[in-house]
């Protein structure tokens, strides 16, 4: 869990509560001037304003979400922050709080704690976000964090999942499938220390994908991006559980289909090269992998020319007719049938 095994250990129940929460936030700044008042009292407070509120939450599990013999503690704070702000910029929007609560075993000391949580003020620090409040507990299982974030936005400028129209374009940020690929190395890696402990894994070859796995980066930049560009997208979402169940919540939404065109999908070089080494598909990969925590958007058609040629932005396929379903075009030109393949919350597999 930490590196240096001689470190110093200082039990949590030394500090209590309101000592534990107080250690580690004195360091977090207030950066927003709606943060009338963060951590030290009974509720936060934020001052109103003529925009729209919005709030998302996520809960991560320990041997669900994520597994502590290879993902760093420091790593685990910054990535449980960027998958709630991954959410509010899927709305269009600007995020400027958090709250962090967490239930850890006495398996725990504070040092590792502490770790955690220069990982959540890194992510802060990064995002321009305040930290405002959460909880503290204790669990009999392991580590659980939940984070809430709270964003705005301008009325008009809000995107929801239900906006998508026929002809409409089918866009994406950055590439795909990385961030399965990172996880499919690191558990391999696992596997292998388990069998020789004394085996050191040789991560070189994959150092993009394991840190899309273990560092992802909210695209914070890409509602501010679509504005500087003039374009405001008709519906929107994350990629959090994969392609192929994103854009099937947008058409599900929307009441439209969608064609999408498996030549279009953005892939990054390590991941075609990984995808061959492991024997696995890669358009699998990138419609089923999730958490690549990229922005999966519509636009007008009418749209294009701005976007065009933007080397954030990829055209991966057209919104239609209902009637028409959702369906994959293959490199052959055939159409096959999109299915949620990917991440499921209460799949037996992840219990």
């Amino acid at each position: 869990m930490l590196e240096d095994k001689n470190r110093q250990k200082t039990s949590l129940a030394s500090l209590g509560e309101f000592g534990l929460i107080e250690h580690l936030t004195k360091h977090f700044k207030i950066q927003h001037a709606t943060t009338e008042k963060g951590i030290g009292d009974d509720c936060a407070v934020l001052s109103s304003s003529d925009k729209q509120t919005l709030i998302t939450t996520d809960l991560l599990v320990e041997g669900v979400h994520f597994d502590l013999s290879y993902v760093p503690l420091k790593h685990l704070g910054y990535k449980s922050v960027m998958v709630n702000l991954s959410d509010v910029y899927a709305m269009n929007a600007e995020a400027e709080q958090i709250t962090v609560s967490i239930a850890v075993s006495n398996r725990f000391p504070l040092e590792a704690i502490e770790e955690l949580y220069s990982g959540i003020q890194l992510a802060c620090d990064t995002y321009n976000v305040d930290l405002i409040g959460g909880d503290t507990t204790s669990s009999t299982k392991g580590m659980l964090i939940s984070i809430t974030a709270i964003g705005k936005a301008n009325k008009e400028e809000v995107v929801y999942r239900n906006g998508a129209k026929t002809n409409d374009l089918i866009v994406v940020s950055g590439d795909l499938g990385a961030a399965y690929l990172g996880l499919q190395v690191l558990e391999r890696e696992k596997q292998v220390f388990k069998v020789n402990p004394q085996s050191q894994p040789d991560l070189e070859p994959y150092t993009y994908l394991v840190e899309r796995q273990l560092k992802p980066e909210a695209r914070k930049d890409i509602p501010r991006l679509l504005k500087e560009l003039e374009v405001q997208p008709t519906s929107m979402i994350d990629v959090s559980d994969g392609l192929s169940s994103e854009i099937m919540h947008i058409c599900t939404q929307s009441k439209v289909g969608c064609n999408l065109f498996e030549e279009k999908l953005p892939l990054d070089p390590q991941v075609i090269s990984t995808c061959e080494e492991f024997n696995i598909d890669s358009t699998m990969v990138a419609l089923s992998g999730g958490e690549d925590y990229e922005l999966l958007f519509t636009i007008s058609i009418g749209d294009f020319d701005k976007i065009k040629g933007n080397p954030n932005l990829t055209v991966i396929g057209h919104i239609t007719e209902e009637n028409q379903g959702m369906n994959l075009i293959t490199r052959a030109n055939q159409s096959i049938k999109l299915k949620a393949q990917g991440w499921n919350s209460f799949d037996e597999e992840n219990e």
